[in-house]
């Protein structure tokens, strides 16, 4: 009897197939899943990893609250052809704050996870804007009302601390004392960025979207403008190559 016949006896027993699956799959199951209880940590620490900077914190809620993970993934997988087009692979490192992730589970448009840098401040207006006036092709609605919406950082501070009650983000009480003083200054050019670059390491400072008051579109452009630029990945080596 050879292999194709023994097979057939288990593809005509239901039983036996359910049965024969059921193990496959437990054993499949149990290799992943038991070694995860033998480590202390399953998130590398990473070089450069800190948490959201107020403003940043602030651009990243709208751009939950906008559903822009919808169409925009931030997870580069390990493969040639994503690595090529968007730059390196997502570590678990830069998730590590994010509650919820924003892995997302479909590209209408680019995947965003190393979009930092890539783009200028005007051209992100212009995107919001009109989509179209940047990209033709795009499909992407129009977000013009975020420029003129004012924010203050009345509750950031409250944000953050929500954050941080979930175990996501380690803030300290320096960082929440200052919490409406550095979400104010990262945007405004005569402000004093000593304290806030010292408490967030490489947040970007500067009028984002080009208006004298304080907008939602400079808290989202803040966000943006920081995905993929806090780890070096020039000098970047994973634990299991050290």
């Amino acid at each position: 009897m050879g292999i194709l016949d023994k097979h057939k006896i288990i593809e005509k027993n239901a039983t036996l197939l359910l049965v024969l699956s059921f193990l496959v799959v437990s054993i499949g199951g149990l290799v992943q899943i038991v070694p995860l209880f033998y480590l202390e940590n399953t998130i590398e620490d990473v070089e450069g990893m800190r948490p959201y900077s107020p403003l940043e914190l602030a651009g990243r809620n709208v751009y939950v609250r906008e559903g822009c993970y919808l169409c925009h993934s931030q997870m580069i997988r390990p493969l040639r052809d994503e690595v090529e087009r968007y730059g390196h692979y997502s570590l678990a490192a830069e998730s590590q704050y994010d509650y919820p992730f924003q892995w997302g589970s479909k590209r209408t448009g680019p995947d965003l996870a190393r979009v930092g840098g890539r783009y200028s401040d005007e051209w992100h207006v212009d995107h919001l804007r009109n989509p179209r006036d940047v990209v033709p092709e795009s499909i992407m609605p129009s977000y013009r009302w975020l420029e003129k919406t004012v924010i203050d950082g009345q509750y950031i501070e409250d944000v953050m601390k929500a954050n941080a009650a979930f175990g996501r983000s380690p803030y300290t009480d320096e960082m929440f004392a200052n919490a409406q003083d550095d979400f104010k200054a990262q945007a405004d050019l005569d402000a004093d960025w000593d304290g806030l670059l010292s408490r967030y390491p490489k947040a970007q400072t500067r009028n984002f979207d080009g208006q004298a008051k304080l907008t939602e579109a400079d808290a989202l452009i803040a966000y943006l403008q920081m995905l993929g630029t806090l780890v070096d990945f020039s000098t970047f080596e994973p634990a299991a190559s050290r």
